[in-house]
């Protein structure tokens, strides 16, 4: 018998934009800023993602339309086999206490005293003893031509 996962979070075609207007009194649509556009991923009960991209990527708007705190301009959002769009305030407000995003700071989690290069091979050390072999599998020169094996934590910034 297979076993089948079962999908906990699932998002299809999500977008998310956000109207650009002109004029004070009598405002009128001019365009739109296509925060997020078409969007689509699963989670499986007992995995867990992670949103990485750049600054300004639309990592926290997904989250936040996920949530319904912004209102998805298309797209579907099932949590547990419900249809979050089709919840009244009252089912939704009950079904948010089961959901989290978790906003992670980059200076309070990296250690600047530590390279790249040692800060991606740090999980490996646990269960292989030394993380020399993988992180070389990710080593990638940054822009100012140093490998991420001498560059500092700051440099992310800079690549």
């Amino acid at each position: 018998m297979t076993e089948q996962k079962t999908p906990l979070v699932e998002v299809k075609r999500l977008k998310k934009y956000f109207p650009i207007t002109r004029g004070i009194v009598f405002q009128r649509h001019i365009g739109d800023i296509k925060a997020v556009d078409d969007v689509n991923f699963v989670v499986y009960k007992g995995e867990t993602l992670g949103l990485v991209g750049e600054s300004g990527s639309g990592k926290t708007t997904i989250g936040r339309t996920l949530l319904r705190l912004h209102e998805p301009t298309d797209g579907e959002i099932i949590f547990d086999g419900q249809d979050l769009l089709a919840l009244d305030m009252d089912e939704l407000r009950e079904t948010r206490r089961r959901m989290q995003m978790i906003f992670q700071d980059p200076y309070a989690s990296l250690n600047p005293r530590m390279t790249i290069g040692a800060i991606v091979g740090e999980p490996y050390v646990p269960y292989l003893g030394d993380n020399r072999p993988y992180v070389i599998r990710v080593k990638k020169c940054d822009g100012c031509g140093r490998c991420v094996d001498a560059c500092p934590v700051d440099a992310i910034e800079r690549v």
